[in-house]
């Protein structure tokens, strides 16, 4: 495997491969490293001749400067494990290489209503941050093809915005949510839980799961009650839990009036903010 810390050394490397016809597939990743992840590289090794990797912890989308800070880092242990993966070029670049003095990265994009809602209404300007090195790693990767997880499906959402408006050739691909034995999505934050959270922190899927099977007999607003309620419990902080169009991102009341249903949720156990979703109805999305 390669590694990169600079955009001239990467670029040098892709335009010579692409040169040669060979397809690059992008995952872009904070570090932290899981199966999740992995996940990412293996779909891109089936897809592209080439799987960049970039780990990068982005300063632009993290409202809470402690949880920057707490963000865990262990680059060589993330190498290691793409190594083993087969994963071909690891972009390791430090800040000043994504966000150099003498160029301006802040995109002019407005995602509306859609970056209002849930992690929006909760970490204020957030996806600003995050499409702003999205579109930066994406100018200087150059991908055929992008891949992102469904964890963060708000975040996956608006990024296929962003590339809709910058009429973009990248095809943007989702890879589904990985989890633990348990029914935990995998999670960089989970190994900041204690032993003692990290047994309750189940709760998130099941919750998300009954709430599927309570659709068939009561109200969008009914269930969304009920699941704030169940993740009401001694250690929990729930933020939202919300039943959305996958699409648009706004709340959905009646289902039969959608084919494309998400209900996404974000908690906190303890001083661990978890995320996850489900989709509840998906008639056109294919899920890889």
């Amino acid at each position: 495997m390669l590694i990169y810390k600079t955009v001239k050394g990467l670029q040098n490397k892709i335009n010579a491969l692409k040169s040669e016809g060979k397809t690059i597939g992008f995952a872009p990743t904070m570090g932290a490293l899981h199966s999740g992840h992995i996940s990412l590289i293996e779909k891109a090794k089936i897809e592209c001749n080439i799987v960049v990797c970039s780990i990068f912890v982005n300063p632009t989308q993290f409202n809470d400067p402690k949880d920057l800070e707490k963000y865990p880092r262990t680059e060589k242990k993330d190498a290691d494990m793409l190594r083993k993966a087969g994963n071909h070029i690891l972009f390791l670049p430090p800040v000043k290489e994504v966000y150099p003095k003498d160029l301006s990265t802040k995109t002019a994009l407005d995602f509306g209503a859609m970056a209002n809602v849930m992690e929006g209404a909760f970490r204020p300007g957030h996806f600003d941050g995050m499409a702003q090195v999205v579109n930066r790693l994406l100018n200087i990767v150059q991908p055929n093809r992008l891949y992102m997880g469904q964890k963060d499906f708000q975040q996956f959402s608006i990024v296929q915005e962003m590339l809709c408006q910058l009429k973009s050739d990248t095809q943007l691909v989702m890879c589904e949510t990985m989890r633990e034995t348990d029914g935990l999505a995998m999670s960089s934050r989970n190994v900041r839980l204690s032993t003692e959270l990290r047994a309750k922190a189940p709760l998130i899927y099941r919750t998300l799961s009954e709430a599927r099977h309570k659709l068939n007999e009561a109200s969008a607003s009914e269930v969304k009650k009920w699941a704030m309620e169940q993740l009401s419990q001694t250690d929990f902080r729930p933020e939202y839990f919300d039943i959305v169009d996958g699409r648009t991102l706004q709340p959905v009341e009646n289902i039969s009036l959608s084919d494309y249903v998400v209900a996404c949720v974000a908690t906190w156990l303890g001083d661990v903010r978890l995320i996850d979703n489900l989709i509840f109805k998906n008639s056109n999305l294919s899920i890889s």
